[in-house]
């Protein structure tokens, strides 16, 4: 053996301390961004059925919910809102006192230092479930640039501190930035669902935001899971017409794609922990099968090495707590 050369790799492992000095990648509580699901209606905590630990929120049970993500230490959201009425036009997306509106200016009056993320969509508000106006089955894609437009307008006067557009349609960050613009928003950053495939992970938040597709699916707007190039080129035209950060959805299944983002631009990379790889994690863990902790912390820290500076994660209650200790 005295002969034999080869390297001592397991030197830099023989302790904990040691592990931790030479850790190249860490996950911090501010790299976490909580999802809220905020309903209309009075003392509604409606644990979401298929997302265990996710619940609905009436605007009265906002403040509590703000005041333990404010103690585990997590400082920011993204709202998603879930309307009583519903409309071809999606008309309660960009009403001033939509809930999203109302819930933002709670937050904002109660916890002015909370970031609050406003997800700019209209799947949520129409009555067909798609994410923009329908004409003979087809979803238009300019005529529905408009009422994006108006949307993120609506939510920055509420006090939406980032707006974050998830439709997939050609053109909709330029729109939504000039609209910016023209209202005087010209400092609201725009947080670009800029590659969002259309997976089949998403089930469980359709559960939870009411939006699934009422006739057909998504896939002429949404990427094809099998395509990288085109997540570059949905990536690049985002960049172009003025987005701040770029997310990339889902995250788990493709953390090929986002070091690619990442490499390719210079801007802030997020990571969307979807629905179904929470509950996928959360199923295996309440029967024993994982340890939740130690894979959930395994994930978003795969997700911070392949790239994402900032991570939307339903486990960010959790990995606070976790990380504080």
């Amino acid at each position: 053996m005295k002969d034999i050369q080869f390297d001592r790799h397991r030197r830099l492992r023989t302790s904990d301390t040691l592990r931790s000095m030479v850790r190249e990648t860490w996950l911090r509580k501010e790299d976490l961004i909580y999802p809220l699901f905020v309903v209309e209606g009075e003392n509604i905590h409606k644990e979401v059925s298929s997302m265990p630990g996710v619940f609905h929120l009436s605007l009265d049970g906002v403040v509590k919910e703000m005041t333990e993500l404010v103690n585990l230490g997590i400082k920011s959201i993204i709202l998603f809102g879930v309307p009583k009425e519903k409309d071809p036009l999606g008309g309660q997306a960009y009403h001033d006192h939509g809930i999203v509106q109302e819930a933002t200016r709670l937050i904002k009056s109660e916890f002015p230092e909370m970031v609050v993320i406003a997800d700019t969509c209209l799947c949520q508000y129409t009555d067909h479930g798609h994410c923009g106006i329908i004409e003979n089955g087809q979803v238009l894609n300019d005529p529905t640039l408009d009422l994006l437009a108006r949307t993120a307008v609506s939510q920055a006067k509420a006090g939406a501190d980032i707006i974050a557009p998830s439709n997939m349609m050609d053109g909709f960050v330029a729109a939504i930035r000039r609209g910016l613009d023209e209202a005087g928003f010209i400092d609201t950053p725009i947080m670009s669902y800029a590659v969002k495939y259309s997976s089949s992970f998403y089930g469980p938040f359709r559960d939870a935001a009411h939006s699934s597709p009422q006739f057909g699916d998504r896939k002429t707007y949404q990427m094809d899971p099998a395509n990288r190039l085109e997540a570059l080129r949905e990536a690049e035209s985002d960049v172009n017409e003025g987005a701040d950060f770029l997310i990339v959805k889902p995250a788990l299944s493709y953390l090929d794609i986002m070091r690619d983002v990442k490499d390719r631009f210079p801007l802030p990379v997020v990571a969307y922990n979807v629905s179904g790889e929470y509950s996928m994690i959360k199923a295996a863990a309440q029967n024993g099968w994982v340890n939740e902790k130690e894979i959930v912390m395994e994930k978003l820290t795969s997700m911070k090495r392949a790239g994402a500076d900032l991570i939307i994660t339903y486990h960010a209650k959790d990995a606070a707590a976790w990380l504080s200790n």
